[in-house]
């Protein structure tokens, strides 16, 4: 049963391997420059994801079907803060300071969005696809939320940066708030076909765009010499340590077995290539994030088939 769950699983991450290696060689043979990747990044985020958001929440959510729906955001807040408390536990054995606080944020924010897009698409039948990803835009929104400010706040914090309150409202936040508001006034059944279908072309190219731009940042990430403690602590909490215990509370309190999916996926994925992103905007010494995000996301094709075997092993969908 494991080596028939494992191979499923690991099949499943090849395909988002092969497309992440796609975007990466795309930028290191300079057929796709830092320029064309930073639009490509803008398309999906900005466009794409915002359009999925939209077509997936308007004609498959409603507040009388999921009536718990607020329970998604708690979800995220929950990870967020079990990734801050065990992040908090492995900084205290390195130097204070910076690099401290960048392990922290590696092991607290994790590629939240587009790895576990791809991870459901290749793993779950296309009836319960349309109910996952309605979990995870919701999950997402959360999410967010604390990843542009808490988590600004913890990589830059100094008596001299401000926050910028307008990040928290990036497009796919926005995009879940107007289409939660459409759903909540009955507009969303006003968009006629001719409208929504194009939407809906647009919104299903996010996947193997994500994934061309997450193998892209992997791609500039410029490494120099490798702290190995300092990756290796946050290979063990991020990857090991944190499923590890997400795996024993699913089956202890014996979840949903698609809120367990996201629940394990969310606490399986490595850091948030947007660590990056947050690095190079504000200027700041990337000391550490460039090193975890790229060797956790190398150890995650390990780890991540790992678990999800464990899962569908003990809790078949």
């Amino acid at each position: 049963m494991f080596v028939e769950s494992f191979g499923i699983t690991v099949a499943a991450v090849a395909q988002i391997f092969i497309l992440g290696v796609s975007g990466f060689l795309l930028v290191k043979r300079d057929f796709l420059s830092e320029a064309g990747l930073d639009a490509l990044s803008r398309l999906t985020i900005d466009v794409a994801l915002p359009l999925l958001i939209f077509c997936s929440l308007s004609r498959g959510f409603g507040f009388s079907q999921y009536p718990n729906w607020w329970i998604f955001p708690l979800i995220s807040i929950a990870i967020t803060v079990c990734g801050l408390v065990i992040g908090g536990l492995f900084s205290g054995l390195v130097q204070k300071g910076p690099r401290a606080r960048q392990l922290l944020s590696l092991v607290a924010f994790q590629n939240s969005g587009y790895l576990p897009l791809a991870l459901f698409a290749a793993l779950l039948p296309q009836d319960k696809l349309p109910q996952m990803f309605i979990y995870l835009f919701l999950f997402l929104l959360g999410f967010n939320f604390l990843m542009f400010s808490l988590g600004v706040y913890i990589l830059t914090s100094t008596k001299s940066d401000k926050f910028e309150f307008m990040s928290l409202f990036n497009p796919p936040v926005l995009a879940t708030l107007v289409t939660l508001l459409m759903v909540f006034l009955g507009l969303n059944k006003f968009v006629p076909d001719f409208i929504f279908k194009p939407l809906k072309i647009i919104g299903d190219c996010t996947l193997p765009l994500a994934m061309l731009v997450v193998g892209g940042n992997l791609a500039q990430i410029r490494l120099s010499r490798v702290d190995k403690k300092e990756v290796l602590l946050v290979i063990l909490a991020k990857l090991i340590l944190l499923p590890a215990l997400g795996l024993a509370l699913i089956l202890k309190f014996k979840m949903p077995q698609l809120i367990g999916l996201l629940v394990l996926v969310e606490l399986a994925v490595p850091p948030a290539t947007n660590l990056s992103v947050i690095m190079r905007h504000y200027k700041k010494d990337d000391l550490l994030i460039s090193q975890g995000v790229f060797f956790s996301h190398i150890i995650s094709l390990l780890t991540i088939p790992l678990f999800l075997s464990l899962y569908f092993m003990l809790a078949v969908l």
